[in-house]
């Protein structure tokens, strides 16, 4: 862990629209507001940082805070985040703004690759939510073999798109989605992106197909500027002649007519932060993992805080001069 200088940056550029099949050079604010905090116990903040991938690159990055900034990262999956700490007996603000200038690209397929044996394993292990070979899944198994055209893993994980796809439906109805849970989309059939996400991880874990879980933010490609209301997350699955391979069951199935083009292909309507569930960021994480990381996880007295921590998050299209 290092300390983050506290760098200030001021952009003055043009906006441009982006088609969906073109890259995107973005600008991304992600802001802490005003929290009120017992002032004496320390209070801990982590904060997810965006990816750095051939996908994705950040340009300029910016922070204001009140507080020192320490940089770390998971162990496991590489996710990097910021840990601002306010010691006990301290009224110092804790809002920040956080802000970067990133290039975003079409995500595609990455080529054929060899897949660690550690990495194989990692991605076809279950987490606290997504169970792989459990016997709720035989049932849709069954159907899915028998959907697809031959038992290929490719052809495989096509099945398990489009059975998910078909199946759960997108909506937000009362209480229990959005937790990323499989035994919840199986029952309910319905939830949000990480309901999709984690059946379709399931299932395709349980087939022997390594799936990794992506979460971040979503960027509209019909505005040039804006808040966003909120995360969106997607999965990739890997196949050895095509390497990791994107795909987003629960844009296909908002949108119908996306669906062979959000099989193996998103557009750059999103900036990725974060890999993997179960996560570690703080020693009392290692006791009860996080389910996702992408809002900021709070620590007061050195356990959980129970109250929310107010964020905004805004983005901006930049011109490619």
């Amino acid at each position: 862990m290092r300390i983050l200088l506290i760098l200030v940056v001021y952009l003055f550029v043009i906006p441009a629209f982006a088609a969906s099949h073109e890259p995107r050079k973005l600008q991304f604010t992600y802001e802490l507001l005003p929290q009120d905090f017992p002032s004496d116990e320390a209070v801990d903040i982590y904060i997810p940082l965006p990816a750095r991938n051939d996908g994705q690159r950040v340009r300029v990055e910016s922070l204001q805070s009140f507080v020192p900034a320490i940089l770390g990262e998971d162990t496991v999956h590489g996710n990097t985040f910021l840990h601002l700490r306010r010691p006990a007996n301290s009224n110092t603000p804790l809002t920040a703004t956080l802000s970067w200038t990133i290039d975003r690209d079409i995500a595609e397929a990455s080529g054929a690759s060899e897949l660690a044996a550690a990495e194989r394993e990692q991605y076809l292990a279950p987490n606290a939510l997504v169970p792989v070979d459990h016997e709720m899944l035989q049932p849709i198994l069954a159907e899915i073999h028998q959907l697809r055209v031959d038992d290929s893993p490719a052809a495989t994980a096509r099945a398990i798109y489009d059975w998910v796809v078909d199946n759960v439906e997108y909506k937000k109805v009362g209480t229990g989605w959005g937790n990323g849970d499989t035994f919840w989309a199986c029952n309910e059939r319905y939830g949000n992106c990480t309901d999709f996400h984690a059946l379709f991880t399931s299932l395709a874990r349980s087939e022997g197909i390594p799936a990794r879980f992506e979460i971040g933010f979503p960027i509209p490609l019909d505005r040039k500027a804006g808040e966003i209301g909120g995360y969106h997350c997607w999965v990739q699955f890997y196949l050895p002649e095509r390497g990791w391979v994107p795909i987003d069951a629960s844009e296909a199935a908002k949108n119908p007519e996306l669906r062979d083009k959000l099989y193996g292909g998103q557009p750059a309507d999103r900036i990725l932060f974060t890999t993997g569930r179960d996560l570690i960021v703080s020693e009392f994480s290692g006791k009860a993992p996080l389910n996702y990381f992408i809002y900021p996880y709070v620590e007061v007295g050195g356990k959980p805080w129970k109250g929310t921590m107010p964020t905004r998050f805004s983005f901006l299209e930049l011109s490619s001069s």
